[in-house]
């Protein structure tokens, strides 16, 4: 029934860096009046925006309240977690994402992204061959198309960026 603390967020980040799959519980939600409860959630959407990607669930350990929706959001996030995108489905989703919304162009020049794969589960790592880096928001963009498309929800996804070596005039 109190906001979120600094200890929370140095543990949300943790978890984060870890590369874990997370969800966030809020218990003793049988103390709070209708009125606290919509103050309380604004303050937790405000302060907890950077992980918006994990599921929050609002339980009462004391009555039982929730705890069934718990456990299926902690099911659907280690699934996630593990999930496997091949190749081939990575390119196709990289391909319509890319149509529907370029990279912007920067200094005369657009970056374009290749082909990427997935390098590892458990977090879901990507690795998208480009020619040139990519603006960080557009990064962020197509990690949260990702997690979308792929049911990645409640786990951190990693996109690593790996920029082909520009030419030397011969």
């Amino acid at each position: 029934s109190e906001p979120v603390s600094e200890q929370d967020l140095k543990i949300l980040s943790q978890v984060e860096q870890a590369g874990k799959a997370m969800v966030i519980a809020f218990n003793k939600w049988d103390l709070t009046d209708e009125e606290r409860r919509r103050y309380l959630n604004r303050e937790i959407e405000r302060d907890l925006n950077a992980w918006d990607w994990a599921p929050s669930v609002n339980i009462s350990a004391l009555t039982g309240r929730n705890v069934d929706k718990l456990s299926k959001a902690i099911q659907l996030a280690l699934k996630g977690w593990e999930t496997r995108v091949t190749t081939g489905q990575l390119n196709s989703f990289l391909g319509r994402v890319v149509a529907a919304h370029p990279h912007p162009v920067r200094g005369g020049k657009q970056p374009r992204i290749l082909f990427g794969t997935q390098a590892h589960t458990a977090p879901p790592t990507f690795a998208l061959f480009t020619s040139g880096q990519l603006d960080p928001p557009y990064v962020r963009f197509i990690e949260r198309r990702l997690r979308e498309d792929f049911g990645f929800e409640g786990s951190p996804v990693h996109i690593q960026i790996r920029a082909r070596a520009k030419r030397k005039d011969r």
